[in-house]
Order: structure tokens, then C-alpha cells, then sequence
């Protein structure tokens, strides 16, 4: 899911990465709330009340909304960035590393709250949207701009379209990739709802705090080295199949 790329991508492919990202970005929008009571996997409140705080004259009061939404800008541009640099690298695969990255952000958070007081959570929000930006902006790219995992409102909206046009026959000859596009935002509004859910029952009642991070932290490692696994056994397997057909 994090190896195939163009025409080669599927639907499968897309629903695993979607199902697995949209689950992992719940449990940080959850946990960062919880934790700071602010939004740390997208920038439209923050937006709305850094506007509201321009127009009250209040410009420093502004910044820091202005510093959440440039975190997650710059976390979308050092994705993009990091996979245009190496994409040429047939031997590396270049969506690994903003992956890596955001694990690399969320393991230290986790850790780093069990032995430091959080005196400055504006850092910790801004690092947070940082790697939702990271992680937007790769599975935008790798998917082709068809899954976007750390908010709903676009979504939603994509959603309420694909929905109406299954009433009008001038889109019958589309009808299979509605559907299918149906399928995917369903399936991404679902496992977000249900990381926000397991992100609130690991802070709050298993009282696991910021170390709920690591949590999601741990399903993109497994899920991103399952799929290299897998990729070096089918790999292997057809090396092994043509020497045996050459015999």
C-alpha cells in the first residue's frame, strides 16, 4: 500500500493505506485535544480564530494560530519535498520517510511527557500538526489525491457529490467508481471516528496520557515495514519461480 504508485495503485491499495492513516490521525486529533484542548490535525478553526484575532487588532495574540498553520504547511511541503528529492532512488522507497518521520514525532512526545512537564504545549501542537501535515501531504501524492486522512469536512462534502450523482442516469458509466470512491470515504470517516474513540479510551481511561502516540505511532511502523515484507517475499518468490522455470 505504500509501494505502489500511478496505474499500478488499486482500490485495495488505497483502502489499507486510508484505513490504516485515518486511524492513526483519529488517535492524534483525540490525544492532542484531550491534552491541549486544541486541534492538532487540521488548520480550519485555527485559521477562523487567528482571523478573529487580526480583526480584533490583536496581532500578537494571532501568532501562535498563524505558527499552527505554517507547522502543518511546512509538514507538507518537507513531505513533498523529501519524496520529489529521492523519488529517482528506485531502491528506496521514498514514502517511507515522511512515514518514519511522523513515527519518529510521536514516539518522542510520548516518551519525552513521561519525564518533562509539558511547560510549552504550543511546541508540542505545532510538532503534532507538523507531522499531520507530513502525513497528509504523502498519502495525497502516493494516492493520487484520491485519500486525504486527518480531516472530514472535505470528506463529507466529497461524500454528499458522489451520493446525489447515483440518482442521475447521465453518470451510470461512472456509477463503479462512485461507488467505489463512496467506499473510500466511508471506510476513512469510519476508522477516524474509531481511532478518536481507542486515542480517548488509551488517555482517559487506560490513563496512557501523550503515550497514546506511540500506539499509533507502533501501527504505521507495522504497516509500513508489513508492506516491504511482503513486497521482498513476492519479490523472492518470482526470482525463485523463474529459476525454476528456466530448469
Amino acid at each position: 500500500m505504500f509501494r505502489h504508485q500511478g496505474k499500478s495503485r488499486t482500490l485495495q491499495h488505497n483502502l489499507r493505506i486510508a484505513i490504516i492513516l485515518s486511524f492513526v490521525a483519529g488517535i492524534v486529533n483525540v490525544s492532542g485535544f484531550l491534552a491541549f484542548k486544541q486541534l492538532t490535525t487540521n488548520v480550519t478553526g485555527h485559521f477562523a480564530l487567528f482571523i478573529d484575532d487580526v480583526a480584533n487588532f490583536e496581532f500578537w495574540k494571532g501568532t501562535i494560530y498563524f505558527l499552527y498553520i505554517f507547522s502543518f504547511l511546512f509538514g507538507s511541503f518537507s513531505s513533498s519535498f523529501l519524496i520529489e528529492k529521492y523519488r529517482k532512488n528506485k531502491r528506496l522507497n521514498v514514502f517511507a520517510l515522511p512515514t518514519l518521520i511522523e513515527c519518529l514525532i510521536l514516539i518522542t512526545i510520548g516518551i519525552v511527557s513521561n519525564f518533562v512537564e509539558m511547560q510549552y504545549p504550543d511546541l508540542i501542537i505545532c510538532t503534532l500538526l507538523f507531522a499531520m501535515g507530513l502525513q497528509n501531504s504523502f498519502v495525497t501524492k502516493i494516492s493520487n489525491a484520491v485519500v486525504r486522512t486527518t480531516h472530514l469536512t472535505g470528506l463529507f462534502t466529497d461524500l454528499g457529490i458522489d451520493i446525489s450523482q447515483l440518482f442521475f442516469t447521465k453518470y451510470n458509466a461512472q456509477k463503479e467508481k462512485l461507488k467505489s470512491n463512496i467506499k473510500l470515504r466511508i471506510y476513512i470517516i469510519l476508522f477516524f471516528f474509531a481511532g478518536g474513540l481507542a486515542g480517548g479510551f488509551f488517555y482517559s481511561k487506560v490513563n496512557l496520557k501523550l503515550n497514546t502516540l506511540i500506539i499509533g505511532a507502533i501501527i504505521l511502523l507495522v504497516s509500513l515495514f508489513y508492506d516491504d515484507l511482503r513486497y521482498k517475499l513476492i519479490k523472492t518468490r518470482r526470482k525463485f519461480h523463474q529459476k525454476r522455470m528456466a530448469l
